[in-house]
């Protein structure tokens, strides 16, 4: 029988304000990736999670016209991609247009997540795409 009480979880998190840019949310992010060891053990799905939080953070500045809160949370099991927004409007995926510059960011999430969700909250909603890392990444970081 396992020891539940032993898993540990580590999160940080970050207020956006439109005006700070999604460079700084790719950057912030990446420098965290670094602090897990996925910089080293999984290149590719860091690339990944930044992609991902620079088009949940745009969506949160751009459509919902709010401050961005990223949150990222390791359980030991899947990296947690949270960003909260003020609009209780929830995102849509909607046809990509050719001719359009934009409108591809939830299918990018779709894409590069493992799995996504999203979640009223009383001010506002939480986007949350999970990344579950590639076996020889896992044990990089236990907490």
């Amino acid at each position: 029988m396992t020891d539940d009480s032993s898993m540990r979880a580590v999160g940080w998190a970050r207020s956006l304000p439109v005006s700070a840019g999604v460079k700084e949310a790719r950057d912030w992010t990446r420098a965290h990736m670094s602090a897990l060891g996925w910089e080293r053990t999984a290149p590719a799905l860091v690339d990944s999670v930044v992609l991902a939080v620079s088009e949940l953070v745009t969506n949160a500045h751009v459509h919902a016209h709010s401050a961005a809160q990223l949150i990222l949370t390791w359980d030991e099991r899947c990296l947690h991609v949270t960003v909260h927004d003020a609009s209780p409007r929830l995102p849509e995926q909607r046809q990509a247009d050719h001719q359009a510059p934009g409108g591809r960011g939830l299918f990018l999430v779709d894409a590069l997540a493992d799995d996504w969700q999203v979640r009223r909250c009383p001010r506002g909603k939480d986007v949350t795409a999970c990344f579950q890392p590639p076996p020889s990444a896992e044990g990089a970081h236990r907490g």
